[in-house]
């Protein structure tokens, strides 16, 4: 809980007593922000990136002995399963969970795999039960949940490398159950050619009346299944529309879309061109001067590159925020700075040691890739 106190500092005196804080703390200190956070919060981020980018670069901070992690819970996480156990991670929004993530809880997990397990072996799947399946869990998700696919052979990904992952385990022979999200499901099985009726669907939602089985989508047949993909999503992403890509184009004419996979099919096949945050960035950063782009997704990262490469036209696609991202603000950035000049810990990410064994298993797998 943020102290009053700290609630009402005007943002001049926020601003002084956070570089105090951190020049006191020197070496000791490494802050991290993601591309989606606002300005005022970046500009004191000694490292920018996307989330499994700023993991590593946690991982990397072998003097510092505090890691801030100005992002949401499962970033941290992953920060605090790769440093060391000596080093201690915070995140300064305490209260920013990753909607996506929280959609997809172990218990469910687990009872998906259960029933497509059983499903596939009454199919007469490769394999027979659990060798016929392969969970990957995208690394928007929480270390319990990476831990769960650890544990059974699987692997994590990310937006950039889905499609590596998705063909390591289809080069198995086996098929895929995917978390948390839908679309980067769906958007990377198309992308691999896999036609959209070997695709089904999980929704835990529909676990009713007792019966599992109602969870696959409609009448489709896991045992027909390639790619089986939870029901989860991203607000930000899927709040895009095919109508905001006709808009933009009758607005600027010549222009370039490019949006995030978590968007829907619809959205991804009427871009241009569609990748991961950091694929985005590149794309802006290395176009040449002149050129336009329309850019799908957080508001807080478009805004930035139309400030950073004034001398393109950048504009987003729609505008859309992440409220979790936005949780972490000046206020409690120095109030766990403050506290750690006392050697107090506010906001400490903590993984237990099994979930942490077999969650890093899963990063393992998806690095030596």
């Amino acid at each position: 809980m943020l102290p009053d106190e700290y609630r009402t500092l005007p943002e001049p005196e926020l601003i002084a007593r956070i570089a105090a804080a951190k020049e006191k703390l020197g070496p000791d200190l490494v802050i991290l922000g993601h591309h989606y956070q606002r300005d005022e919060v970046i500009r004191f981020a000694d490292h920018r990136g996307d989330s499994l980018e700023l993991s590593r670069v946690a991982a990397a901070q072998r003097k510092a002995r505090y890691i801030v992690f100005c992002g949401v819970d499962f970033m941290a996480e992953t920060a605090a399963m790769l440093c060391a156990p000596s080093q201690v991670v915070l995140l300064p929004a305490v209260d920013a969970p990753c909607p996506m993530a929280q959609m997809a809880e172990v218990g469910d997990a687990l009872t998906a795999w259960d029933v497509l397990t059983a499903r596939l072996s009454r199919a007469g799947a490769r394999g027979w039960g659990e060798d016929a399946l392969l969970p990957i869990t995208y690394q928007n998700s929480t270390a319990a949940l990476k831990a769960f696919c650890g544990r059974r052979g699987g692997a994590v990904c990310t937006s950039a490398n889905a499609q590596q992952v998705f063909r390591w385990a289809l080069d198995q022979g086996r098929r895929i159950l995917f978390f948390p999200d839908e679309w980067l499901g769906r958007n990377t099985a198309l992308a691999l050619g896999i036609p959209p009726q070997r695709i089904a669907i999980w929704d835990p939602a529909e676990l009713d009346g007792g019966c599992p089985d109602a969870c696959t989508e409609r009448s489709r047949s896991v045992g027909q299944a390639q790619v089986v993909v939870w029901k989860g999503h991203c607000h930000v992403h899927t709040f895009f529309t095919v109508e905001h890509v006709r808009a933009v184009r009758e607005q600027y004419g010549d222009i370039t879309v490019v949006v995030h996979p978590e968007c829907t099919v619809e959205v991804v096949q009427a871009a241009d061109l569609n990748g991961s945050t950091s694929f985005i960035l590149r794309a802006v950063r290395d176009a040449p001067p002149g050129s336009r782009w329309a850019v799908g997704t957080e508001i807080n990262m478009v805004a930035r590159l139309a400030r950073e490469y004034p001398d393109r036209t950048v504009v987003p696609l729609a505008r859309s925020l992440c409220g979790a991202m936005y949780r972490t603000n000046l206020h409690n950035l120095l109030y766990t700075l403050e506290e750690l000049l006392h050697g107090r810990f506010v906001g400490q990410v903590q993984v237990p040691a099994e979930t942490t064994r077999w969650a890093n298993l899963a990063l393992e797998r998806m690095l030596r890739l």
